[in-house]
């Protein structure tokens, strides 16, 4: 519940710019968040693993 909050919160335009923060859609989480993809590095991972981000693949060497 806290979480859907925040989501909500975060989405709404803040008095002044600078309180401006990312958190990420899927899950509600504001660390670990990648700007690029506009998520967090959890849901970054399984999203990665379903390959539902194209041109992303497990790194292995």
């Amino acid at each position: 519940m806290a979480r859907t909050c925040l989501r909500v919160k975060a989405q709404r335009k803040p008095k002044f710019r600078v309180r401006e923060y990312n958190r990420c859609p899927l899950c509600g989480r504001s660390r670990g968040f990648y700007r690029r993809f506009r998520m967090c590095r959890i849901c970054l991972r399984t999203y990665a693993l379903k390959g539902q981000i194209p041109g992303m693949t497990k790194a292995s060497w």
